[in-house]
Order: C-alpha cells, then sequence, then structure tokens
C-alpha cells in the first residue's frame, strides 16, 4: 500500500526554496557568532577583539541564503541558530517562521511546525509553498481531513508545476479512500426574532361561506422572538472493504432549546450504506435514512428513505456532486402532513485565488402528501463563497432563492392554490487563532424570508448563532 505521507514528502515537497516569498529588501548588517556558522562564506571575513572573540557581519540577504543552503543539505543544526538569528529582521518574519517550521518538521517537532506554518497563513492565507507543509505536517499527525483541505487550496494554485499538481490530486485521492472517521461538536447560543417562524399578521382572513371574515390570532399564532442554547454534531464512519468499495455510516443531530418548550427543536439523522469508486476521482454512494424531530417537547415527525449521491473530482481541486432524496414522512401533528418526499441537488464547488471556495447548486423537491394543500413542488438555487481570509479568521457568505407551488388550496383561507417565494442569507465569520479547549469561536448570521400570498405563512426571521466548534 502506498504511504500517503511518504508521497508527499519525497514528490510535493521535493525544494526548500523560499524565492516565493518575495525579494529580501533588508540592508542591515547583523552580527552571528562564528562558533554557530564556521566557514560561513569566503566573501566574509571575521572580525576578533583582543580577547580572541571573533564575530561575523553579514546582511540579512546572505543569512538566509545561507540557512537555506544548509537546510538543504539537511543539517538543521547548524541551520538553526542563523534561524533564530532572522527573527531580528521584521522584513524577514516570514521566511524565518517558514524555515524555523520547516526544520520543526524535519526534525520531529510536527506540533511546533503546524503552529508556525498556521501563523503564516494566519496572516497570508495565499501563501501555496506553507499550505503544502501544513498539509503534510497534518497528514503526519493524522489528521487527514484538514490535510486534504489544504492540499485541495494548494491544488489551485496555476504556478504548480504539473507533477506537483498531479502528485497533490494523487495524494488527495489516496486521503479520501483511506480516511476512516470524522467528527465535530459545537454548542453556543442563539437570539432570535421568530424562533417560532410564524407571521407577525395580527389578523388574516378566513372564508366562511361567500364573505370573508377577518381572524384576530393569538399570541402562540403569532411570531415571538428569544434566546436559545443551541449544540449539535455530525459524525461518520468510513469502513473499507476492499480497493473500490467501502461501508458509510453518518450522524447528525441540531438541538436548540427555548425558555419553555414550545419552540424547542431537536433534529438528529442516521445513514448507513456502501460507497463504490467508480473511477480513480469519482464515486457512487447509496444509503438508507432515518430522521426523527422532536418540536416543543413532542415528537413531530419520523422519516425514512435513501439517497443516492455521485461525487466527482475535477482538476485543480474543482468537485461536482449530485444526489437524489426519496424518503416516507410519518407526522405525528396530523395525518395530512404524511407522505412522500423526493428531493435532487446538483452541486458545483469552484477554488477562487488561493484559499476560498464558491459554490453553485440548483435543487427540487416534490412533497406528495396525504392533504393536496400542503403538497407542494419547491425548486430554487443557491450561491455561496467562503474560506480563509488575513488575520486569522474564516469567513463566508451565502444565498438561497426558491419558489414554491401547492397542489391545492387550502379553502379556509382562500380559493387560490398557495404560492410563496422563499429567501435565505447567511454569514459568518470564525477565528482560527483563538482556541479554547481545542474550541474555536465563530459568529453565523442567519435572514429567512417568505412571501406568500396566504397572509398566514408569511414571515421574516433574524438569527444570530454564537458558538464553540471543534473538529476532530
Amino acid at each position: 500500500m502506498i504511504n500517503s505521507s511518504t508521497l508527499v514528502k519525497a514528490t510535493v515537497v521535493s525544494c526548500i526554496t523560499v524565492a516565493g516569498f518575495g525579494q529580501v529588501q533588508a540592508a542591515t548588517s547583523l552580527a552571528v557568532a562564528t562558533d554557530s556558522v564556521a566557514d560561513f562564506t569566503a566573501t566574509v571575513q571575521p572580525t576578533c577583539d583582543s580577547a580572541g572573540r571573533c564575530h561575523l557581519q553579514v546582511t540579512p540577504g546572505q543569512l538566509l541564503a545561507k540557512a537555506e543552503s544548509l537546510i538543504q543539505a539537511k543539517d538543521y543544526q547548524a541551520a538553526l541558530p542563523l534561524v533564530d538569528a532572522l527573527g531580528q529582521v521584521p522584513e524577514l518574519q516570514m521566511q524565518q517562521q517558514f524555515l524555523a517550521g520547516y526544520i520543526a518538521i524535519e526534525t520531529g517537532d510536527v506540533d511546533g511546525a503546524i503552529e508556525k506554518f498556521r501563523s503564516i497563513l494566519d496572516e497570508n492565507p495565499g501563501q501555496t509553498r506553507v499550505r503544502l507543509e501544513l498539509a503534510r505536517a497534518y497528514l503526519m499527525t493524522g489528521k487527514e481531513a484538514s490535510a486534504d483541505y489544504h492540499f485541495r487550496l494548494a491544488q489551485n494554485d496555476e504556478n504548480l508545476p504539473d507533477e506537483i499538481s498531479q502528485t497533490i490530486r494523487n495524494t488527495r485521492s489516496i486521503l479520501r479512500d483511506q480516511r476512516v472517521w470524522r467528527f465535530s461538536f459545537d454548542v453556543g447560543f442563539a437570539p432570535d426574532t421568530n424562533i417560532n417562524g410564524a407571521t407577525n399578521a395580527e389578523t388574516i382572513d378566513i372564508n366562511f361561506g361567500p364573505i370573508k371574515l377577518p381572524l384576530q390570532l393569538d399570541e402562540d399564532a403569532r411570531e415571538r422572538s428569544g434566546i436559545g442554547q443551541t449544540a449539535g454534531f455530525s459524525g461518520g464512519i468510513r469502513v473499507k472493504a476492499n480497493d473500490r468499495l467501502a461501508l458509510l455510516f453518518d450522524a447528525d443531530s441540531k438541538i436548540i432549546n427555548y425558555k419553555g418548550e414550545a419552540a424547542d427543536d431537536i433534529v438528529i439523522q442516521v445513514a448507513a450504506g456502501p460507497e463504490l469508486r467508480i473511477a480513480r476521482y469519482a464515486s457512487l454512494s447509496l444509503q438508507a435514512v432515518g430522521l426523527q424531530r422532536w418540536y416543543g417537547g413532542r415528537l413531530a415527525t419520523r422519516e425514512y428513505g435513501g439517497r443516492l449521491g455521485y461525487q466527482q473530482a475535477l482538476s485543480e481541486g474543482q468537485r461536482l456532486g449530485f444526489e437524489l432524496d426519496a424518503r416516507r414522512t410519518e407526522s405525528q401533528l396530523s395525518d395530512s402532513y404524511s407522505g412522500w418526499q423526493l428531493g435532487a441537488n446538483a452541486t458545483y464547488e469552484h477554488l477562487v485565488g488561493k484559499s476560498l471556495i464558491a459554490s453553485a447548486s440548483l435543487f427540487a423537491r416534490r412533497d406528495l402528501l396525504n392533504a393536496d394543500g400542503f403538497s407542494s413542488f419547491n425548486y430554487g438555487a443557491n450561491l455561496g463563497i467562503g474560506g480563509e481570509l488575513p488575520l486569522g479568521l474564516n469567513a463566508g457568505v451565502s444565498a438561497s432563492i426558491s419558489r414554491s407551488e401547492f397542489d391545492a388550496p387550502l379553502l379556509l383561507y382562500s380559493t387560490e392554490k398557495r404560492q410563496d417565494w422563499r429567501g435565505f442569507a447567511r454569514a459568518y465569520v470564525g477565528s482560527r487563532k483563538i482556541k479554547f479547549l481545542g474550541f474555536s469561536p465563530s459568529i453565523d448570521y442567519n435572514y429567512s424570508r417568505v412571501d406568500s400570498n396566504y397572509g398566514l405563512y408569511e414571515m421574516s426571521r433574524h438569527r444570530v448563532n454564537f458558538k464553540l466548534a471543534r473538529y476532530f
């Protein structure tokens, strides 16, 4: 079996040049003890005092060049004091951190190397050379998902030689094939302007024979604000049966708790089934799916069915995916909401620059429920972009718009069929620098809106989620 760590080390990061960081501008002279730089250069002569102590006066450029040559020769002990001395030159801070990180990874201090490389990318996320080394370091610590993420971003650099781009692509294929498990967990709190997703209208019109009469809505039927406590997890296990076949087990949950229990919402979904690799960079999966939702302190919905997925990795880190989903819904609130749900979506992801991922998707869903007035066809599109920014931030924005058309009118409210326009927008920002017990903080803002020809279903909602998340 190919060792992915050896593959990356031997091919992707076979050189030690830092020319990609830009030209050295410093002209300051540095004093370096001669016992640490014996035979430093034939062009620089030492100066000695009366006590026999000798020093060399070298420029930062000379010091950097000598440090690089020692590292290329794998003489890390001799290179280390030179790299430390480079820390005196603010203009060379990036080069100094990179060389220090490279020495750390080559001498077994992988955690120290990750800290150095991560520090550079926090301020300069476009440094492909550093990102490759960070990916290699994550690979050596067994964090294959993190390694694959950084290899994917590095792969988008158009200046990479073809052979290195191909090696990265092959390595990512190996990583995906060997990945065993994933898990993430988050906790937080969320101020929300509309915790029950209801209308703000005080009255709605109802049909009373040929006459429309206004109906006063009570407080429970109108929007209410609140602050909820949130938690969630997402995990999966991939058990490899042979070179082409694996078994997938996935579980996800979202929990939100408000004062009282009328708007409490808990969703748990599990899925299991085979994944077949049909080509080097393409796979097909078929999973049985089960979901339960509790709302307002009681079981609201059970769903069971299956989904078929296709994933294709394209050149330069792009990705294409399709999914079909069919499931039976059993509502515990009313039999009118029970029936079948059929869904489909297609997603394309494209790397932008060296640190951002843009996505576009089309989706459609058909609800075939027992009551025609609640059966509908929904279709729409979603756009988003996000990734790493300077100052150690992760951030992104996304938006979607969709149209819902219902099969029959709800005669209590109207003789017309219900039609909705639905909009959703999201913006988030999180810090890679700040850690608390391994958790990273983030702020997530969501806005949703429904415009309907039925006043009862019109609503808008603002929600801000402050959370701490940890990824394993």
